[in-house]
Order: structure tokens, then C-alpha cells, then sequence
């Protein structure tokens, strides 16, 4: 019995969306998941564009899941995948303007505005340690009562 492809990419993709949900990150799969969770954050909400690409799995995801060891957190954690869930992906990146698409990526909204974006050239430079940093310093500034 042969794979097909689209059923071989599941398989190799999903331990990447595993690494963020099992963290408590949601994933929104579709433009209406993206529209009715990020229009409904009251408070603070993370979102990360997810991505096959070795800076994802090198650097964001670990970066990410260290800033969530934090005391102080988002009050939503959410991901959409880039390439994988395009439209998802295309609908949560209306909420990121004026920044131009980026993979991986992630932003914090507060009340459903931008208040921090870090792109693609910022994560593949750095280590997850120093991105860690960068998310723990925004989570202390808007993330507090």
C-alpha cells in the first residue's frame, strides 16, 4: 500500500504543529478559526506563523517554547502553519500590517491590534535563547495586569 504525498506531508508536518500545541497553542486551520479567535482575544494573544523551514524548527518553536516558561504569558496562544494551511496563514496575516508576509513569524496583539511583530530576518539570525528574550521582554510589557 503506497503513501500518497499530501498523506506523507501530514505525516512529516505534524510533529512540527505538535511542538506548539502541546504547548497549549491552538491551531486555527481555517480563515473562520483565525477570524472568531483573534477578533475575540480580549487581552493579549501570540500568534506564531508556523513553517517547515530550519529556522522554525532551529530557532522559533524552541524560542517560543522557552518564552512560554515565563511568569508572565499571553492571555492566547494561537498558530497557523504557512504552506500548509495557506488560507489561515493569508487571513492572520491581514492582522500583521504593515509587515509583509513572513514565515516563520510572530506577533502579539493586544485587544485585537498589533503591538509587537518579529519577522522571518529577526528569527533565523538569532538563537531560540535570544528570541526567548525578545518575547519574555513584550510579554512583561503588555502581557501584565
Amino acid at each position: 500500500m503506497s503513501m500518497t504525498f499530501d498523506a506523507y506531508m501530514r505525516d512529516v508536518i505534524q510533529p512540527m504543529r505538535d511542538e506548539l500545541t502541546r504547548l497549549g497553542v491552538k491551531e486555527l486551520r481555517t480563515p473562520e478559526e483565525v477570524t472568531e479567535n483573534l477578533e475575540n482575544a480580549k487581552g493579549t494573544a501570540l500568534v506564531v506563523v508556523n513553517s517547515v523551514c530550519g529556522c522554525a524548527a532551529g530557532n522559533c518553536r524552541p524560542g517560543v517554547a522557552q518564552a512560554l516558561q515565563h511568569e508572565v504569558v499571553p492571555d492566547h496562544l494561537f498558530t497557523v502553519f504557512a504552506g500548509q494551511d495557506k488560507e489561515a496563514t493569508a487571513k492572520a496575516r491581514e492582522y500583521f500590517a504593515p509587515y509583509p508576509p513572513s514565515s516563520p513569524s510572530i506577533a502579539l496583539m493586544k485587544d485585537g491590534q498589533l503591538v509587537h511583530f518579529i519577522q522571518r530576518h529577526s528569527i533565523e539570525d538569532r538563537t531560540a535563547s535570544e528570541i526567548a528574550a525578545e518575547l519574555k521582554g513584550i510579554f512583561d510589557e503588555y502581557c501584565r495586569g
